[in-house]
């Protein structure tokens, strides 16, 4: 790169429609002020929201876009798209990795082709209702408790943890509302781990996080709590368990075709092995957020990374 990237022309993307829009607004403003801390002359932030934002983006010479978005239309590959229509660099994953990860039912068949344990589970399809004979044999089959999950939300939205058979009706309901598959998973036991993962061709996993809730499951109220109360870093679980966290969330990393960076969320079981549950193409930007936590721990301050990852995104030949 013979351009000084602190020259380039910013626009931080944020905002948006998503049940996330306003952690997304947040994560915006964190990392066009983290920019300008790094040294960044031109940084500009849009809500993709604003009637002239197409516009803007056709007519204003930015040299990269930093996606700041979370959820539907931003971490889906929607956004990916129209940046490589209009032929402008973005942080992070394109238009393929980004959707696959989002389909939290796509990403599960791309893991388990890649060898990587995961929760026993069922889709139900879209505007499907199951009869009570179906649910009791997701049950039986199954087991409880479950965890019922839109396929294709993120931040712990429309989440429920089953404990009852009477809970799975109603929870494949609240699911459903997103309009669209709802995956029924059997609940792993363990220790709830995060695993950052940073890079293009070359990943490497940061520093692993426990995350510690004191509540069923590490829900969208914790995840925009003070990181000191829910993140242990590093986790404390086996060396063995460690090492092979790392090693998965990076084939993660690579199976997705991921880029820039990802983050892997996983259950350790008792006997030492990760269960991958999900893996999100956009991490949150935040103060309280995971992969800024981990980076940090791991020697690289926040402007720097946000500084690293527009780097990542202009050596990207896509």
């Amino acid at each position: 790169m013979t351009k000084d990237v602190t020259s380039c022309k910013v626009v931080v993307l944020a905002g948006g429609w998503s049940d996330e829009r306003d952690v997304s607004i947040m994560s915006g403003t964190e990392v066009r002020d983290a920019l300008c801390a790094a040294g960044f002359e031109h940084v500009d932030m849009l809500d993709i929201a604003d009637k002239d934002f197409v516009a803007t983006m056709a007519s204003a010479g930015y040299d990269v876009a930093f996606v700041a978005l979370h959820g539907e239309y931003g971490e889906d590959g929607c956004i990916q798209g129209l940046l490589e229509v209009l032929h402008i660099p973005y942080t992070f994953s394109g238009v393929l990795a980004s959707s696959m990860a989002m389909a939290k039912d796509v990403a599960k068949a791309v893991y388990e082709r890649a060898g990587l344990p995961v929760p026993q589970g069922v889709t139900i399809e879209k505007d499907a209702r199951p009869s009570k004979q179906e649910l009791e044999t997701i049950v039986q089959t199954l087991g409880l408790p479950l965890f019922v999950k839109p396929a294709t939300n993120g931040s712990s939205f429309g989440i429920t943890h089953v404990i009852r058979a009477e809970e799975l009706a109603p929870a494949i309901d609240v699911a459903a509302r997103t309009g669209g598959r709802v995956l029924v998973e059997a609940a792993v036991e363990g220790t709830e781990i995060t695993v950052p993962v940073l890079g293009n061709e070359e990943p490497r996993a940061l520093p692993i996080i426990e995350v510690i809730t004191g509540a069923d499951f590490y829900d969208a109220k914790v995840k925009y709590e003070p990181s000191e109360l829910h993140h242990r870093i590093p986790a404390q679980i086996p060396q063995a368990a460690y090492d092979l966290a790392q090693e998965y969330a990076t084939k993660a990393h690579r199976a997705l075709g991921c880029r820039g960076c990802s983050r892997s969320d996983f259950i350790v079981r008792e006997d030492g092995v990760p269960v991958i549950l999900e893996t999100n193409t956009i991490p949150g930007m935040t103060a309280a957020s995971l992969l800024p936590d981990s980076a940090r721990h791991g020697g690289i301050e926040f402007p720097e990374l946000c500084k690293r990852f527009v780097e990542l995104a202009l050596e990207v030949k896509r």
